[in-house]
């Protein structure tokens, strides 16, 4: 199986609840990323802030790093080949690099199963904002 690495800017945490703003595309990668773990895909998110060994590790993303900047992030890789960079790939491009083909419908990307809406209070609790 195809292995999936996603490389992101510092994140104080990966749902994209944290402060005031909720950032609807952390939302959604959170449960994409989840849903495809569920049916065994290799797929792992890397944080510049908790991972920067990530980065440093593959000379395609410290290059990427070095040309573009952080920036240029997230960048999406398959098997050490760039396939997105500037935004996340979406649940049905996921599942494509992954080989798995989906057979449940479209659904609302707020994803209830993680037990976050725009009004949870966030990953870092109350209304005050850790980013």
């Amino acid at each position: 199986m195809p292995a999936i690495h996603i490389y992101e800017s510092a994140l104080c945490c990966d749902t994209g609840v944290c402060g005031p703003d909720v950032d609807q595309s952390l939302l959604k990668v959170t449960a994409d990323v989840r849903h495809l773990q569920s049916l065994g895909a290799d797929i792992a998110r890397h944080n510049l802030a908790s991972d920067p060994t990530a980065f440093a590790a593959d000379e395609s993303v410290r290059g990427f790093l070095h040309t573009v900047g952080s920036k240029g992030l997230p960048l999406t890789m398959v098997d050490g080949v760039t396939v997105t960079i500037g935004s996340y790939p979406n649940r049905e491009q996921l599942l494509s690099f992954a080989g798995l083909a989906d057979e449940a419908p479209a659904e609302d990307r707020t994803r209830p199963e993680l037990g976050l809406s725009e009004k949870s209070g966030g990953c870092c609790g109350g209304s005050t904002s850790c980013c």
